[in-house]
């Protein structure tokens, strides 16, 4: 019952949430212009850039070098889940895809992939923290506040933290951001800023997101079968060993 009334709440909120934005949106133009939104593309690029970046070379590497496998193969096997993820925002309503294309195409392990990837996606939002790094930064500059060294570490802890914290569910960060822009003293209705453009740089980082939850997956699955194989050659080893000391010990084998 008290989960029903909570869903309903969240409904009447969503509901009268465009006049909220409406109200906020207006207060900014009006404080501070057009300019604030006029950047927005130089916002989306940057946050774009970032997510490219760590799809493709900081997971990329971390598949190559540590995993020791193909992260492009890899990603044509698994393509199906990050196409979801991109089209719904929601690594919650990608995971049961993420678990076929995982198990079937990606040859992960099933107990692994049953426990790595429901755990990424709900801790796993490194997207996510990277958004919100980036969207703390440009409202800085909007409201032409300085952050120190100090102020900018602490953006990155509390963003990463925030993320981890986040549900799997669309426009998620929205929520989160609130802690990571109170924790250097950042204007709350900055937030409605960079709303207009939440929607598309949501779906890119759920992309993100699910993608590093399939490389885990299968950077544990690969680790696991290198030490099962080493486990099996160094036994291998040990009996050899065993069977070539008990032969020296025989003496005469002309009776085997």
């Amino acid at each position: 019952g008290t989960n029903t009334a909570l869903l309903n709440m969240a409904q009447w909120i969503i509901k009268i949430t465009p006049l909220g934005v409406f109200a906020i949106v207006y207060f900014t133009v009006a404080k501070h212009g057009l300019k604030a939104f006029a950047d927005l593309w130089l916002y989306a690029l940057a946050v774009i850039v970032g997510l490219l970046w760590h799809a493709v070379v900081n997971l990329g590497l971390i598949a190559k070098l540590i995993g020791k496998f193909n992260p492009w193969e890899y990603f044509i096997k698994v393509r199906s889940a990050l196409l979801v993820a991109f089209s719904t925002a929601s690594s919650s309503a990608t995971l049961p895809v993420s678990l076929e294309v995982a198990q079937q195409k990606g040859k992960v392990d099933s107990k692994i992939a049953d426990f790595i990837l429901p755990l990424g996606a709900t801790v796993n939002m490194d997207g996510t923290a990277l958004y919100e790094a980036v969207a703390a930064v440009f409202i800085a500059n909007v409201y032409g506040t300085h952050l120190s060294l100090e102020q900018q570490l602490i953006i990155v802890i509390t963003a990463t933290l925030a993320a981890i914290g986040a549900a799997g569910i669309p426009s998620d960060g929205l929520v989160t951001m609130t802690l990571v822009f109170s924790s250097v003293g950042l204007p709350l209705e900055g937030i409605a800023i960079i709303l207009s453009i939440d929607r598309f740089l949501d779906m890119l980082r759920t992309a993100v997101n699910v993608w590093g939850d399939l490389i885990g997956a299968k950077l544990i699955d690969e680790l696991f079968k290198r030490n099962l194989n080493k486990d099996k050659i160094l036994n291998l080893e040990i009996n050899d060993q065993s069977i070539t000391k008990d032969f020296n010990t025989q003496g005469d084998f002309s009776s085997l």
